[in-house]
């Protein structure tokens, strides 16, 4: 029983670490409206494409990325896997084929995008092999 109660504390130790990645876009939009914080929307193919799983695993999971993204940006992830096993719900999907017919009609992936309150294109980047500070300031410069 001891074991259990160890890996459950893992878990929700683990859990403070977790992003807020907003699951609608319309839902992040509000809330990017109401607090005041750009909205960061990327683009991604997390079964498929090598780049966007660097920059998942290098910069967007990192602890100071986390960190200073739950305070300063509002984040959604528009993302087109492959895999039938990962496929997204038609909704979610239809969402997210509607913002790349939008903002990345030449299927660009990874593609990061700073956006204000009104849903205008502050910056644009990619994958970009450099820390997490650096690619925060980065995405700051478009602010």
């Amino acid at each position: 029983m001891r074991p259990f109660f160890i890996v459950l504390g893992l878990l929700f130790s683990l859990n403070g670490f977790a992003q807020d990645w907003e699951q609608d876009y319309k839902e992040a939009l509000a809330t990017a409206t109401a607090e005041e914080k750009p909205l960061i929307l990327v683009f991604s193919g997390s079964d498929w494409c090598p780049p966007c799983k660097r920059l998942s695993k290098s910069i967007l999971t990192s602890e100071e990325f986390i960190s200073y993204s739950s305070e300063n940006y509002v984040l959604y992830n528009a993302d087109f896997p492959r895999k039938k096993a990962n496929q997204l719900p038609e909704a979610l999907a239809l969402q997210n084929k509607e913002l790349a017919e939008r903002y990345n009609p030449k299927g660009h992936y990874p593609k990061v995008l700073v956006l204000n309150a009104s849903e205008e294109v502050l910056g644009q980047t990619g994958y970009k092999k450099m820390s997490p500070k650096e690619y925060i300031a980065v995405l700051n410069s478009f602010l």
